[in-house]
């Protein structure tokens, strides 16, 4: 049987979380970055059906541990910093899948660009935060998408035909989340 924490209001810890991702470079490699400012609340109901959550991701944050990539990626080639200054995920559905295992669906926008997606979500427990009395909550939640859902269509290519960075972005969430109130 799945459960979620307490109902209630939780709000994401972002010293203590992470938003990352994915993504093949030059076929054989990968690449791996986070975004470092973010936030997000989760509103945990009586029953998954009735939970909800909503993250913004601030995407002049992102970091691949390399400054020319970096700058690259905020160009209009990839999140068109510039004019789209956030990322975001309104939550639609929460569906219990067993094993405290669930299906977190939502319209996430990037560039402009809102498509629904699922996330395969986990929730690791709840225990004492460090606030005296608190309680914190951890979860983590992985899915896969397509760049080009969201006009990220940069083709960089190789002399051979290679492609520079793969259309295929695997994001992962590691959220601490501490109840409210």
């Amino acid at each position: 049987m799945s459960q979620l924490p307490a109902p209630g209001t939780y709000t994401v810890d972002p010293v203590h979380s992470q938003v990352g991702f994915t993504v093949r470079h030059l076929v054989a490699a990968k690449v791996r970055g986070e975004f470092a400012e973010f936030e997000g609340t989760i509103e945990i109901g009586d029953s998954p059906e009735t939970s909800k959550v909503t993250a913004i991701i601030q995407a002049a944050s992102i970091t691949t541990k390399n400054d020319m990539r970096d700058g690259h990626v905020k160009t209009a080639d990839f999140l068109d910093l510039e004019n789209h200054p956030t990322l975001r995920f309104v939550s639609t559905a929460v569906t219990a899948k067993g094993d405290d295992k669930f299906d977190l669906v939502g319209d996430l926008t990037i560039r402009g660009i809102t498509k629904q997606v699922t996330w395969d979500l986990e929730y690791l427990g709840t225990g004492p935060s460090l606030e005296e009395g608190g309680i914190m909550a951890g979860f983590e939640a992985h899915t896969e998408i397509d760049r080009r859902d969201f006009n990220v269509s940069f083709q960089g290519t190789l002399e051979n035909g290679s492609v520079v960075v793969s259309n295929k972005v695997n994001l992962t969430l590691e959220i601490e989340a501490h109840k409210q109130g």
